[in-house]
């Protein structure tokens, strides 16, 4: 099972080559995180369905225009796997979504940041990776202390709902980078998802989604969370191993509090920062912990041999798939 990151580099890596490509992997995240921001100050113009189109539909055409997918040559079960992968897109942005609706966006990507979470666990095959999701459980249920009834029960059902499909979306992806050179099974994916979301986001927006402020918006929107961040992440897997590309997502929950501070104005309680920062801690360890062992090259440098993307028993790591696009 392969992932849709590139293949390392074959030539040493320099450490300010290394820098660069961690400022890559950090730009990448703050992206994907303003660009949720930038999805709140939608809801009120077309709604969240409504939102949730424009996200998918405007990111869709963007990538297929960048990609330039082949349509021939694939078989039915390649095309099962993008019809999938579609679906867990436009299931994941549609609930997280309507998450953020309902509580800030920090708290939100923290609960949702938990299924991704449980799949290095459970493919961990490793003790340690147990004690970290017990340090994400204590987390969360600190966060519970700062007030579920303030955070709201059904934004956090949301939330958790999202991180359980974010789960589906790291194998679907895996699945699909399999089968579909480059970003193409993904540009496809995003097709499927804006179709699937289309009946539901014009019901929501109607006429408004065609307001050209509202388009540039989405257009923003679409640029933030699919084009730039793929783009991103995409450079920087060129040049760090995907292990650390994880790690360094792992900040996540740390990095959407920052935007839902900046842009949206969400301010939290000390125990809310404090169980957000517990999460993010845990995250670290569990994607460490999952991180499949490389072979050493023949010339000693132990760069990895090929694409990092198969845990223990050739399962798969959560770490080894991009989140790009996710939302």
């Amino acid at each position: 099972m392969t992932s849709t990151a590139p293949y390392p580099s074959r030539t040493p890596r320099r450490s300010g080559g290394r820098l660069g490509a961690v400022g890559l992997v950090l730009g990448g995240a703050l992206s994907v995180h303003f660009g949720s921001a930038v999805a709140a100050l939608l809801f009120p113009r077309v709604g969240v369905a409504g939102t949730v189109t424009l996200r998918l539909a405007l990111g869709a055409a963007l990538m297929l225009l960048a990609c330039r997918p082949r349509l021939r040559g694939h078989d039915r079960a390649a095309w099962l796997s993008v019809v999938a992968f579609g679906l867990a897109l436009a299931g994941m942005n549609s609930v997280f979504y309507q998450a953020i609706d309902r509580i800030p966006l920090g708290p939100a990507v923290t609960l949702e940041v938990l299924g991704p979470l449980t799949l290095s666990v459970l493919t961990a095959h490793r003790w340690t990776a147990w004690c970290w999701a017990g340090l994400a459980l204590a987390g969360v249920a600190l966060l519970g202390q700062g007030g579920f009834d303030r955070l709201s029960p059904v934004g956090a059902g949301f939330a958790l709902a999202a991180g359980a499909l974010w789960a589906a979306y790291i194998v679907c992806s895996a699945r699909v980078g399999g089968r579909f050179p480059r970003a193409d099974g993904l540009a496809l994916a995003l097709a499927v998802a804006a179709v699937v979301t289309l009946p539901f986001g014009l019901l929501d927006g109607g006429a408004r989604l065609w307001h050209p402020g509202t388009l540039a918006l989405g257009a923003g929107l679409a640029l933030l969370a699919s084009v730039l961040p793929y783009t991103l992440e995409l450079l920087a897997l060129r040049r760090l191993p995907t292990s650390t590309f994880a790690v360094l997502m792992s900040l996540g929950p740390a990095l959407a509090t920052l935007a839902g501070w900046l842009v949206l104005e969400q301010d939290l309680r000390p125990v809310e920062l404090l169980a957000i920062g517990l999460v993010v801690v845990a995250s670290v360890g569990a994607v460490r912990a999952a991180a499949p062992r490389t072979q050493e090259r023949g010339d000693g440098t132990g760069e990895p041999a090929g694409p990092v993307a198969e845990g223990p028993d050739g399962q798969l790591s959560a770490a080894a798939v991009p989140p790009a696009a996710r939302r």
